[in-house]
């Protein structure tokens, strides 16, 4: 039974409209015979069982792979991924822990499309680490809303994901970036813009670069040097040991130091870096 329904199931690259089309003919489960059909799989591992659960499910994943198409990525693809996630979703289901397949294949059906939007989205990888990974989801449902994110949208998101207000800037630049060709494509004329490769300048041995680089970095730490100066005690001590020691201290340790709330520390450090940026703006005025 399981191969002969199979067969009739177009795959969604092969032809996406009659796969839509089948997937809705699929009845929904009432709760009762998806808990039937889930215990039959889970005990006896009866596969016809497995197959209508999946089956019964597939529309639901269209649903969300829809939700990314905003990464022009190829709507078949994402729905194959889906399915991969709602096939270990099937497999690992309790029917007796009292949620519905849909509420506990979610998860799964998601994470199975991250990691194709991913490893696809960009030839040069956006994130590889948990924390950028939650940080370019989050940053690409924000940029829907807010086109260019603010000061505040940029703090706040920091904050959110605990991680620096820089690492929320290179992601969004990042995500603002588009792949190009290194040599150009074929055909190209003299009055088409070049590819990479021909814009391409060593700077290494320029001693004018250079020096212009070693001051920069000398007045650009002069002035950080002074801004810190003016910090109290407190601020200054906790904004060197979160982000300019090594190791890195964590909230929870300076809360510990200072006898207050990890809440309190990162609020001494927001108002710390705020005092801070004002007093760079104020010195790049005077210039």
């Amino acid at each position: 039974m399981t191969s002969t329904l199979a067969t009739r199931l177009p795959t969604p690259a092969a032809d996406l409209q009659g796969y839509l089309k089948a997937v809705h003919a699929f009845p929904m489960l009432a709760p009762g015979e998806e808990h039937e059909l889930a215990v039959r799989y889970r005990t006896g591992n009866d596969l016809s069982a497995a197959w209508r659960l999946v089956t019964s499910h597939l529309r639901f994943v269209v649903k969300i792979a829809r939700g990314y198409r905003g990464y022009n990525l190829p709507e078949e693809d994402l729905i194959q991924e889906g399915n991969i996630g709602l096939m270990k979703a099937v497999k690992r289901f309790d029917p007796e822990v009292g949620v519905r397949l849909s509420s506990f294949a979610l998860s799964w059906i998601k994470a199975e499309i991250h990691e194709y939007v991913l490893r696809n989205w960009r030839i040069v990888k956006v994130a590889t680490t948990k924390a950028q990974r939650k940080l370019f989801f989050r940053l690409r449902g924000a940029k829907r809303r807010l086109g260019w994110l603010g000061a505040d949208e940029v703090d706040r998101i920091a904050e959110d994901l605990e991680v620096r207000a820089s690492d929320v800037m290179e992601m969004e630049q990042r995500l603002h970036a588009h792949d190009a060709p290194f040599d150009g494509t074929p055909g190209n004329d003299e009055d088409e813009r070049p590819a990479p490769a021909a814009l391409l300048e060593d700077r290494r041995s320029d001693p004018g670069e250079a020096v212009a680089e070693a001051q920069w970095w000398d007045i650009a730490g002069e002035r950080m040097k002074g801004a810190l100066a003016a910090l109290d005690d407190r601020s200054r001590d906790i904004v060197t040991r979160r982000w300019l020691s090594e190791p890195k201290a964590k909230l929870r340790e300076l809360a510990e130091d200072y006898s207050v709330s990890a809440e309190r520390i990162r609020q001494i450090e927001r108002d710390a870096f705020a005092r801070l940026r004002t007093a760079l703006e104020a010195d790049r005025l005077v210039d």
